[in-house]
């Protein structure tokens, strides 16, 4: 690993336990929430396509019913009869997506990059391999992220995501948490 790579590995890193200890109230409350309303199942873990697309298993926290099928949310005929009470609140303002902290810590996910693929989603994953994208580490947001979300089709994601992979630098990550943010506390392109 270069220095490069170390400082920007060790700044992730920091940002992740930093943004933990801001969260920290909320994800209890959060947790409480959960457990209440579901079977005593808080966490999801989801079969993710990660860099050079290797397989893993990325936490959300429980937004869908018991027994719904691992298909991407828009795939689902009627996703919103999946969708728990507080699964929707959670969805809407991305509060589903904490829990992928901890796939940044283990190495696995970065904060920002392409959003990882299901393991599933095969015409993703191999326009993003076509393109070099799956050299890149997953995302808790990115580009795409910010331009659209759900209403993006996969050639538009890709898109972005090469984008992304032409121009990443610190500079360009922190632009985009930026808008994430702003995009969050808007509620824009978040339908599931």
């Amino acid at each position: 690993m270069n220095l490069k790579k170390t400082m920007n590995r060790l700044i992730e890193i920091l940002i992740a336990i930093f943004i933990m200890i801001l969260i920290i109230i909320p994800y209890f409350f959060i947790c409480l929430t959960i457990l209440i309303q579901n079977d005593g199942k808080i966490l999801h873990w989801s079969k993710r396509i990660g860099k050079h697309n290797k397989f893993f298993f990325m936490p959300k926290f429980r937004t869908m019913k018991k027994n719904t099928p691992q298909l991407a949310t828009h795939l689902l005929k009627d996703a919103n009869s999946y969708i728990t009470f507080s699964g929707s609140f959670l969805r809407k303002t991305s509060l589903d997506e904490i829990p992928q902290i901890y796939s940044v810590l283990r190495g696995h996910m970065s904060l920002v990059g392409p959003r990882p693929a299901l393991y599933n989603q095969y015409d993703l994953i191999e326009a993003r391999t076509a393109k070099g994208i799956d050299a890149l580490k997953p995302g808790i947001t990115g580009l795409a992220q910010i331009n659209g979300r759900d209403e993006l089709s996969i050639s538009e994601k890709v898109k972005f995501d090469s984008i992304y992979l032409s121009n990443k630098s610190l500079f360009f990550d922190i632009k985009i948490i930026f808008h994430t943010l702003k995009k969050v506390f808007i509620n824009k392109n978040v339908s599931h």
